[in-house]
């Protein structure tokens, strides 16, 4: 059963995913049908001022010996560093081999990983970090595209948001849908969204110097109702197919189809989210023709259904 929660503070703290912790964790929400939760802020030296990564403190009320009474360790983000301290990893394995649950936020996946204990285990960070994470923790298990990853007693987040997502989804699997459910109300935030969505890094157009493909890719963009060949797509740039693809891939780092498939996809999510567009209507205009297809490029590269998609992110209700 979830009802001690202790989340542990080093020098550099992150407020929002610091906050993303407390306010799913901290708040007294039993008027809503949730059970209370002793929640505990600790650090190795209680009493003493630790500082935010926003130019600002904190003082923790609680030692590292909570730890060892609490169901739930909860590790928010904290700037990333080549050491963290020793007494603070040592409470931590000490917690997980008692039994506690982990989750990280963010950045907080780099102290997890200097455990030890996401050794060999699945496990995510934020995107921009990964590379960095991969290197430092090889024996960890990383998936670098999904919001959280529950690895039973180990449960990670990517990207500030994410860690919204991942502590309503530990409610939702230790206490049930109406927590869950009551906590993300209060929040206004989204009920649920499942771990294995991408973590929706936009492919924006890239950059691309004088006598470039730039012209190209524009109008691609501009025309993805159509289809397109390599061979029309050479005609159009007047290269040959074989330097049209050399080219291509030197400036986007991907194949023509590739590059016109992700585009779509990236359109599709903005109508998804801005219009009120049938998903028949959708698949048409972004150039995938049907929606099963549409389905399918969709979910393959976000991670989700056209649908779940817009259930989560429409700006308002898009009556389909």
């Amino acid at each position: 059963m979830l009802r001690t929660v202790a989340t542990v503070l080093i020098d550099g703290v992150a407020p929002f995913e610091f906050g993303v912790v407390c306010e799913v964790f901290g708040i007294d929400r039993t008027e809503d049908g949730v059970p209370p939760f002793d929640f505990l802020v600790c650090a190795e030296r209680p009493g003493e001022r630790l500082r935010l990564t926003v130019g600002a403190d904190i003082v923790p009320d609680h030692g590292l010996d909570v730890l060892a009474e609490a169901d739930l360790v909860a590790i928010p983000a904290y700037a990333i560093r080549d050491e963290y301290p020793p007494a603070v990893l040592d409470a931590v394995r000490t917690a997980s081999a008692r039994g506690a649950t982990l989750l990280t936020v963010c950045s907080g996946a780099f102290l997890l990983g200097a455990t030890g204990l996401l050794d060999g285990r699945r496990c995510t960070t934020h995107w921009r970090h990964v590379d960095e994470f991969a290197q430092r923790f090889p024996a960890a298990v990383l998936d670098p595209d999904v919001l959280f990853v529950d690895d039973g007693d180990i449960i990670t987040s990517a990207g500030t948001a994410s860690g919204i997502d991942a502590c309503l989804h530990l409610v939702r699997r230790e206490l049930g849908s109406g927590p869950a459910t009551a906590i993300a109300r209060r929040m206004v935030v989204p009920p649920q969204r499942d771990g294995g969505q991408r973590q929706f890094v936009a492919a924006p157009m890239p950059d691309c110097e004088a006598e470039s493909l730039e012209p190209l890719l524009t109008w691609m963009v501009d025309h993805l109702d159509s289809e397109h060949s390599v061979a029309s797509l050479a005609r159009r740039a007047q290269l040959s197919t074989r330097t049209l693809a050399r080219r291509f891939a030197a400036e986007t780092g991907t194949t023509p189809q590739r590059w016109i498939s992700t585009q779509r996809v990236l359109h599709a999510r903005r109508l998804l989210e801005e219009s009120a567009m049938g998903i028949d209507e959708i698949a048409r205009v972004c150039g995938f023709g049907t929606a099963p297809l549409l389905r399918h490029h969709f979910r393959r590269a976000v991670g989700v259904t056209p649908m779940d998609y817009r259930r989560t992110f429409a700006l308002s209700d898009p009556g389909c």
